[in-house]
């Protein structure tokens, strides 16, 4: 690719999604441009970003945002987010709620092992929480990510990063060379394509909000916009989770971590939320 090939795809990904995408990176940006240039029947990545160029074609343009977009996710990665939604959040909610639902959300669901990983957890409680309703949604960038999610069909190396043998033989099955997720566990969500920096009103409000390496993974102009629209669409006595190590400090006032949960965050009941 040439210089002038990577700034526009970093252009382009800052633009629709405010994805910060670093034009040094060639070989990053040719590895994953390289299956969406075959797929269009472009003979090369060039003939692509020259076609792109002459014909400004959105559908293009946004299948290169949604290779660049594409994250590393595991089942029940770094492990203490899910241990505290287990034994804090979803017992606390399930107090204050009562028979009310409670909405939860994975915010940016890769190939689904995130949202799955939550209603595995929804699952083995039931016993403790019989009364309690939960609902499950997950949205991603990417059509292709939220097609694969849906399939619940994953490879022994997938469910090999972070998925406990119990919860493998609990809740899946193996067919031929891959491990297929049970119906009742795939049923439990909805699922939808959503772009974060764009208007979220119509999504409704959650109680919990999974969206972790997001917000490391944007453009400095557009992390407080996601963090204004994460407040928007959290209730009020809601719970932001975001990734290990990351923060909002400088960013935005729209939410105040909860003291001793690292990547735990409240909505901050002095902040107004821009409308």
């Amino acid at each position: 690719m040439t210089r002038e090939d990577c700034e526009l795809a970093a252009q382009i990904c800052a633009s629709r999604a405010g994805l910060l995408v670093d034009p040094d990176k060639t070989y990053f940006l040719e590895s994953r441009l390289a299956p969406v240039a075959r797929r269009e029947g472009f003979n090369s990545i060039d003939d692509m970003m020259g076609d792109l160029k002459l014909k400004r074609d959105d559908r293009l343009a946004w299948a290169i945002v949604e290779a660049l977009a594409a994250g590393e996710t595991a089942f029940y990665r770094d492990r203490k987010p899910f241990q505290q939604f287990e034994t804090e959040i979803l017992p606390t909610l399930a107090r204050l709620r009562g028979l009310e639902p409670i909405r939860i959300w994975s915010a940016a669901c890769g190939s689904g092992q995130e949202i799955y990983s939550l209603a595995m957890s929804v699952a083995d409680l039931r016993a403790d929480l019989p009364e309690t309703k939960v609902e499950l949604f997950a949205s991603d960038l990417s059509e292709r990510a939220l097609e694969k999610a849906q399939s619940g069909l994953y490879t022994q190396f997938e469910v090999q990063r972070g998925l406990p043998i119990r919860k493998l033989v609990a809740h899946f099955e193996k067919s031929e060379e891959m491990w297929v997720l049970s119906p009742r566990i795939r049923q439990m969500v909805r699922w939808r394509r959503v772009n974060l920096i764009a208007d979220l009103n119509t999504n409704g409000r959650f109680d919990v909000i999974f969206c972790r390496y997001v917000l490391s993974g944007m453009t400095p102009q557009m992390r407080p916009r996601l963090l204004e629209n994460l407040a928007r669409a959290l209730t009020p006595d809601g719970f932001l989770v975001l990734g290990e190590g990351e923060s909002i400090a400088g960013v935005s006032e729209a939410f105040q971590p909860v003291a001793g949960r690292p990547g735990l965050f409240a909505r901050n009941p002095a902040h107004r939320a821009a409308a």
